[in-house]
């Protein structure tokens, strides 16, 4: 799997408050016990190179992605940024839509679904049940199907909450689990570790200038991939 470095970072916006790039799959956002080398380090290695700043950069982690997932990240390169971001992520002032990759079409060609997710920290994995269990907190997309490939099936997502591996957990509870995604049900891995979920598009009002902004990414460079971009 290639990972991203300054050289190979792909850039969608940036400017003086944030900075928005296509994280690959493989990549960590922020630091973590595997000690493998983050993508917010990556973006702060490009920004001193580019602008030629001296000591340390600053770079807010607003949101991650899980690490086997592609798709866009937003860095806040202020302060004042990262707070307002916050908040904006926090308030579900973001919208984010999602491409994913399915073995199983699902009952409906569009649905939305509900359901009440409980997580296990031990073995980093959510559950999504389809009545309220203790310690569970509602999770809801809506899905469209948008492309029947050989053998698969190709999902718009958009999130309406935010729960940790909500939509990995909760397309597995229907029966669709992504490919590539063992820990939810898929039957094998992808050779190169990654899972067929992809964060395309990101729209949200700048934090400064309030201007709206539409960002996307388009997804790795794979067969299945290019079939479903067609």
């Amino acid at each position: 799997m290639k990972y991203s470095t300054a050289e190979n970072l792909q850039v969608l916006y940036e400017d003086n408050h944030i900075i928005a790039v296509n994280k690959r799959a493989g990549d960590i956002v922020q630091g973590d016990k595997t000690g493998d080398k983050p993508l917010s380090d990556v973006v702060k290695e490009y920004i001193k190179k580019k602008y030629e700043k001296p000591g340390e950069v600053y770079l807010g982690v607003v949101h991650r992605l899980d690490r086997p997932t592609s798709g866009i990240v937003i860095f806040a390169r202020t302060s004042k940024a990262l707070t307002r971001l916050n908040e904006k992520f926090k308030n579900r002032e973001t919208r984010k839509t999602y491409w994913a990759v399915v073995k199983n079409k699902p009952s409906e060609n569009a649905a939305t679904l509900v359901h009440y997710m409980t997580r296990n920290e031990k073995s980093n994995l959510s559950k999504a049940h389809v009545k309220e269990v203790p310690n569970s907190k509602v999770a809801s997309l809506e899905y469209a199907v948008i492309a029947e490939l050989n053998n698969y099936f190709a999902l718009e997502v958009e999130l309406h909450t935010g729960r940790h591996h909500q939509i990995r957990a909760q397309l597995s509870a229907i029966g669709s689990p992504i490919k590539g995604d063992l820990k939810y049900g898929f039957d094998r891995s992808n050779p190169d570790g990654s899972i067929h979920l992809h964060a395309r598009k990101l729209q949200l009002s700048h934090p400064v200038t309030k201007q709206e902004l539409v960002i996307e990414a388009d997804p790795p460079n794979d067969p299945v991939w290019n079939a479903v971009k067609k």
